[in-house]
């Protein structure tokens, strides 16, 4: 199939090229690179630089005609979107209307969309979550997902295409950067590498549901295949922040420094997805423990940053 991956040079999506790649597909990777890296694109694909949101993306929509748009692109800071609404809206909502609409126009048969479970659904009174849960956004990042989510579906309503939503829980794992709240795991694991406190938001108590981006990638392949459907993305267990510094002491052999500062306004505080869906549907189960991820993901931190000194240091 031909497939366009938006952004591909990201930490989740560019995993999901690879193992597209392996598969035997056809990759486009559109990336603008502002939380993107060149450097993880793989070289069997085509590269564009270039903003969803920028008119030109017709034409690489015209010169390739693609079977499944893989929609990852966005502005991934809830922080981002409490001080600048209108950013976050123009990027996450308007930016993916105009793929929608050049896919609807162009005949894309399917779109596949990273939605987030750890932000949508608000603070329910039932965990783990599953979908049938009503969304209760508490940031505009999150309103700005739940958007998207209805326009996919009014568009393959319109248009004949067949979608596949998947709300992430919090993904971490190797490229995984610090730009957003999200990425917690790599924010600690550079401040460790670095001999630096680590920072808890609040209490420390609040839980997340913290899955393995392999995981994730065995989803976006599974969802190729998939009928018409939303499915949550996470491993059902909770782990809060402070648990997390215990894991990753036992993990890195450390005695791990960390102080605590203020919440974040519009965070939800405790987190965890329903992954039964899946389960049933497409036979997808998260596969790796938080410990065997965290010591795959420290070591590749680790093995950057060897390299990053090598290369300072020459």
């Amino acid at each position: 199939m031909k497939i366009l991956v938006t952004g591909g040079a990201g930490f989740i999506a560019s995993h999901i090229v690879d193992a597209y790649i392996r598969e035997g597909h056809d990759v486009t990777v559109i990336d603008d690179l502002s939380t993107g890296n060149r450097g993880n694109v793989n070289k069997r694909t085509r590269f564009i630089e270039l903003d969803i949101r920028d008119e030109a993306l017709k034409k690489v929509f015209d010169e390739s005609r693609f079977d499944v748009v893989n929609h990852h692109a966005a502005q991934i800071n809830v922080r981002t979107s409490l001080a600048n609404p209108f950013l976050d809206a123009s990027v996450n909502v308007l930016g993916a209307v105009r793929l929608l609409d050049y896919a609807a126009a162009l005949g894309v048969k399917r779109f596949i969309f990273a939605s987030s479970g750890g932000a949508i659904y608000g603070e329910p009174d039932h965990y783990p979550i599953s979908e049938d849960r009503v969304p209760q956004p508490m940031s505009p990042y999150a309103v700005a997902k739940l958007a998207t989510e209805h326009y996919i579906k009014v568009f393959a309503q319109l248009h004949g295409f067949t979608y596949v939503i998947l709300r992430y829980s919090n993904v971490y794992g190797p490229r995984q950067i610090g730009k957003s709240e999200a990425g917690v795991i790599s924010i600690f694991i550079n401040e460790i590498l670095n001999d630096r406190p680590c920072f808890v938001n609040g209490s420390g108590d609040q839980v997340r549901d913290y899955v393995f981006v392999e995981d994730v990638v065995r989803a976006n392949v599974l969802a190729l295949d998939s009928a018409s459907d939303v499915f949550n993305i996470g491993t059902s267990v909770e782990t809060s922040v402070n648990r997390l510094v215990d894991e990753l002491a036992a993990v890195t052999g450390r005695n791990i420094r960390h102080e605590h500062r203020a919440a974040i306004p519009g965070e939800v505080f405790r987190n965890s997805l329903d992954y039964s869906k899946i389960s049933r549907t497409l036979k997808w189960r998260p596969g790796v423990s938080l410990a065997e991820g965290l010591k795959k993901t420290f070591e590749h931190f680790v093995s950057i940053n060897a390299v990053t000194q090598k290369i300072s240091g020459s």
